[in-house]
């Protein structure tokens, strides 16, 4: 009974013996742990500030549009970084100035709060968050054996999910008894123990030469996307789904006028694509055997499509829900092959700009989605622009799998070690 029931376990469940056999990374994804879900529990923390001090949710969302401009260009830049430095030290860096941003705001939120920090805050976090994940994503690869790397990714995506779940629920609680000042405090706490992580790991200095960040240095980057359809399909297909599919912003509107509810179908509704998303990647004990990466990107989102669409048409909340989580569950399969095409398909000295834009991608597709959402609602209907959306998606993805046949056969390195001849060619290339 116990033979049988194994195997099956680690076929369906995510992969932990790559944090057996690398410190490395253990003490990565535990830095992220804490670091993610503190980030999760300021995030509900800064908003309930806001509104304390001005009773304006106007104010909240220009909190959070001052956070765009810095997380673009901490995408942007932060690659350019990433690719001239000792990633390691980038790391305890940025964990470091995270940890001091966070001290700031407690300070802030104590006898006499003021609103400005409130403002800064959030946008200085938002440029270094996209940093550290530029180098995270370009240190990873060098950490597990390169057919291992979607096990990582899909590690790393467990990480998120549960601190997207976890966070905001533990900051309500705090805030709930404490108030703001103590989970700022809790959040620094969590980057100096993300500090103490990233200084355990071995140094991680770039390949090739180091090249001093610029506009040359940008420019090497774009270049090196010409001819390389794998890369190019990795990004369009990401760009197509979250513009076209993502109906986040008329979740208050189908709360209200579609399922009739208030404030706790409008939570359901933003909860349940992330409940997918971390059953997702909780069982992603198969993407390691997974050859033909660039169809696995393709089939996950026309699922997420076919989804969004299923819930643009569906009156009955609990399917609605149903279909959104499995629309989560497509978003991060989508997610882990793609991190994976990107990161085997870039030598490591370029590794740290393509990640920076592919970054940039994720970063501002969801926000361009919620822009096209809301026109094509005002003029059309919620409903349609939802269910066009979603269809749109699918279709995006069957053209760019017709455009990109490069993209849509590309095949994992299966079994190749890391610091292969190819992975040496790629470099020799620059």
């Amino acid at each position: 009974m116990t033979s049988t029931a194994n195997p099956t376990r680690r076929r369906l469940f995510i992969d932990t013996s790559p944090l057996r056999r690398s410190f490395d990374l253990r003490a990565l994804v535990a830095g992220q742990l804490v670091s993610v879900l503190g980030t999760q529990m300021a995030a509900t923390a800064v908003p309930f500030e806001v509104y304390a001090l001005t009773h304006s949710s106007l104010d909240i969302g220009l909190v959070s549009l001052a956070t765009v401009v810095p997380l673009l260009a901490g995408s942007v830049f932060g690659g350019l970084v990433v690719d001239a430095v000792d990633r390691r030290r980038l790391l305890i860096a940025v964990s470091a100035l995270m940890a001091v941003v966070n001290v700031g705001l407690a300070f802030d939120a104590g006898a006499a709060p003021a609103l400005w920090p409130l403002f800064v805050g959030p946008a200085v976090t938002a440029g270094l968050s996209a940093l550290e994940d530029s180098a995270l994503n370009a240190v990873v690869p060098n950490l597990v054996r390169l057919d291992e790397l979607p096990t990582a990714n899909a590690m790393f995506q467990a990480v998120f999910q549960l601190s997207v779940i976890a966070g905001p629920a533990l900051g309500g609680l705090l805030l709930a008894e404490t108030g703001a000042r103590i989970v700022f405090w809790i959040n620094a706490a969590n980057f100096a123990a993300a500090t103490t992580a990233a200084l355990a790991i071995a140094p991680q200095r770039p390949a090739g030469r180091g090249e001093r960040p610029g506009v040359r240095s940008f420019l090497d980057g774009v270049r090196f996307l010409r001819g390389r359809p794998a890369i190019q399909g990795a990004f369009a297909i990401d760009i197509n789904a979250t513009i076209l599919g993502m109906p986040r912003a008329l979740f208050p509107a189908f709360a209200a006028t579609v399922f009739h509810g208030g404030a706790t179908t409008l939570g359901a509704l933003y909860a349940a694509p992330g409940a997918g998303a971390l059953l997702g990647a909780l069982t992603t004990g198969w993407v390691g055997r997974v050859e033909r990466q660039g169809r696995a990107v393709i089939i996950a989102v026309v699922v997420w499509g076919l989804a969004i669409a299923g819930f643009g048409v569906t009156p009955w909340l609990p399917g609605a829900l149903a279909l959104l989580a499995l629309a989560g569950w497509a978003d991060v399969v989508s997610s882990v092959f793609r991190s994976t095409i990107v990161q085997l398909s870039v030598p490591d000295a370029l590794r740290g700009r393509l990640t920076g834009l592919q970054i940039a991608v994720v970063n501002g597709g969801p926000r361009l989605g919620d822009l096209e959402a809301g026109a094509v609602a005002t003029t059309l209907g919620p409903v349609v622009s939802v269910v066009s959306g979603g269809l749109g998606c699918v279709a995006g993805a069957v053209a760019l799998a017709g455009l990109l046949p490069g993209f849509r056969g590309q095949r994992a390195a299966m079994g190749r070690p890391k610091g292969s001849s190819e992975e040496k060619s790629r470099v020799s290339d620059l």
